[in-house]
């Protein structure tokens, strides 16, 4: 069903294009404060400005035109020109029970014209452990991917995986030294991080080294097999420990979803080649460079995009340039989204503008979606004591060994098993949902205290919110009452108080919620409305008895909790990737 902000939105559109003679966005937005009702449009003052008219005045004007009889009780003016609506309770009862009808959409219809939209995001480099620096683009990404697929598109997921250069050439041949040394070869992450430490060691001060060295980077290259075993090994032992970490944070990555540097190797020629015939490329300083325009270095000099060092190699930029080509040729992208820290906005800005000058995107939507850094407590980059990058396993499972601390002390009765299983959803849960909950492009300090708190808007609040409002239907089973039967037998939902009013046209906004993070791909748009809803929740439980009432009342505020569990569920579960454990 069409949202309720989006038919007053048409109907004000069509009157003031009426009234003007020109198309004016109505832009109707929920109220801020529900004494102004419950949604306000503010758009008749842009109109009244454009067309030289008194702004109250052309809401007048409006308001008495407007038929929203069905919707609504009649617009108010207020202030400047603001028109204010208030939902009747018919429509709002009809509205719910709609809702109420569809607990997989939740009566939110799926975009008109669907896009194919290709996100790339997490990038773990092979031969590393992940580390915090990966949690943000991986879940922000998977979040982004989520949200795209609900509303209709076609999200294609790209994991570009840094598994080609220079450094694999070292680490193929430092195993081999050790093999033919007759030493016991560990393929662990942990050692292979180590093996190539020393492996830039002795490329730099051993030259034999270096010329094996670089001998396996050229046989990799031709795709010998001598050396490419030990590369497929490498990346194989990698692959282990991202797909586990993935498979914690439910992520929805897969093994099909990667597409390595490598496999762009044999085409980098090929873009050089093409920048050059387009007349985009020219030789500076014996590198190939694309100056776009606009792009300036400090002393006003056009700035460089390398795509070819003066030695012949290719850089990250050419790699960059190769994969936007296969997603576009290959993919079918409408548009591509690349979600990474802010630091690298200039060389995605620079990337586009290439890509738009050489003709290799056209109508193409490219997007960088950035985010800022994690930080301690004391406000700078998050690090160990000992100020080494920190681990993302390391801190996952810190998360969930306090989350178990905590769960045992609150609910020392529940089975080991419980224990665990409530801790893994509530630590991991904790992690994401703070994360999220910060506005993407800013910075934020990470704190297990507050993110573990069961106050405020973090994960265990609002599991136990949801887990609590489940919980009414199990107790209304233990007083004999069939709440599935009063639900479904309702035919009119009866609103009366305004605690449950409140809570009731809250849920009818769930879909503005979801657009709203889906146009600005910031998945705090969603936590901040689950958390107003689970606040409205707990107004509306504390005001309005639900299994102490009884007849209509009692199946009108039944169905509120099953429509609050629902949502709650929904944006916790298909939206966040967030478990909900059904006790706390």
């Amino acid at each position: 069903m069409k949202l309720t902000a989006d038919i007053l939105e048409e109907r004000l559109s069509s009157v003031l294009k009426e009234i003007t003679g020109s198309e004016f966005p109505a832009i109707v937005r929920p109220s801020a404060n529900p004494k102004f009702g419950d949604y306000q449009s503010n758009g008749v003052m842009a109109a009244a400005k454009k067309t030289k008219q008194n702004p109250r005045g052309l809401a007048e004007k409006v308001a008495d035109k407007l038929d929203v009889s069905d919707i609504c009780d009649e617009p108010e003016i207020a202030g400047p020109g603001f028109i204010n609506f208030r939902i009747k309770p018919e429509f709002l009862s009809k509205a719910l029970l709609e809702t109420a009808s569809d607990p997989e959409r939740l009566g939110i219809e799926k975009v008109q014209s669907p896009e194919k939209v290709v996100v790339d995001y997490s990038g773990p480099n092979i031969a590393k452990e992940m580390h915090v620096g990966h949690l943000r683009s991986t879940i922000i990404g998977d979040c982004i991917c989520r949200l795209l697929e609900f509303a209709g598109h076609n999200a294609v997921r790209q994991n570009h995986i840094g598994d080609w250069g220079t450094q694999f050439g070292m680490l193929c041949a430092l195993l081999e030294r050790k093999k033919e040394s007759g030493e016991k070869v560990s393929m662990a992450l942990s050692d292979l991080e180590s093996f190539y430490r020393e492996a830039k060691k002795l490329y730099d001060e051993d030259e034999k080294f270096a010329q094996t060295a670089r001998a396996a980077i050229a046989g990799l290259h031709r795709g010998e097999q001598f050396w490419k075993q030990s590369w497929i090994d490498i990346i194989e032992e990698s692959r282990k420990h991202y797909s586990l970490i993935y498979q914690r944070l439910n992520a929805t990555l897969t093994r099909e979803d990667e597409r390595g540097e490598s496999a762009y190797a044999g085409q980098l020629q090929e873009i050089v080649d093409h920048l050059k015939e387009k007349g985009c490329a020219e030789v500076s300083d014996g590198a190939v460079c694309v100056f776009p325009e606009g792009f300036k270095n400090k002393d006003g000099s056009p700035l460089p995009f390398i795509v070819q060092k003066s030695d012949g190699a290719f850089l990250y930029a050419t790699t960059d340039l190769a994969a936007l080509k296969y997603r576009i040729d290959k993919l079918g992208a409408d548009e591509i989204v690349y979600v990474t820290d802010a630091r690298q906005i200039l060389h995605f800005k620079m990337l586009f503008a290439t890509a738009k000058l050489a003709g290799i995107a056209q109508n193409q939507k490219l997007r960088h979606v950035t985010f800022g850094t994690m930080l301690g407590e004391d406000g700078k980059p998050f690090k160990t004591r000992s100020g080494d990058t920190v681990k993302l396993k390391d801190l996952l499972e810190e998360a969930v060994e306090r989350a178990y601390s905590v769960v045992n002390q609150k609910n020392p009765g529940l089975s080991e098993d419980e224990k665990k299983s409530i801790a893994e959803a509530v630590g991991i849960g904790a992690i994401k949902y703070s994360d999220y909950s910060n506005n993407r492009t800013t910075d934020y300090i990470f704190s297990f205290d507050k993110m573990l708190s069961m106050d405020g808007n973090t994960a265990p609040y609002m599991q136990y919110a949801c887990a609590r409002v489940k919980s009414i239907e199990k107790k209304a089973k233990e007083k004999g009452i069939d709440a599935q039967s009063e639900i479904d037998g309702l035919e009119r939902l009866e609103v009366l108080e305004d605690a449950e009013r409140d809570l009731a046209v809250h849920l009818l906004k769930y879909g503005l919620a979801i657009r709203g993070a889906l146009a600005e791909y910031k998945p705090n748009f969603i936590t901040a409305y689950l958390y107003e809803l689970a606040q409205k929740f707990s107004a509306f439980y504390t005001n309005c008895p639900v299994l102490s009432s009884g007849g209509i009342t009692r199946s009108s505020r039944l169905t509120l909790c099953r429509l609050t569990h629902q949502t709650l569920r929904h944006g916790l579960e298909e939206i966040l990737r967030i478990d909900v454990p059904e006790q706390m």
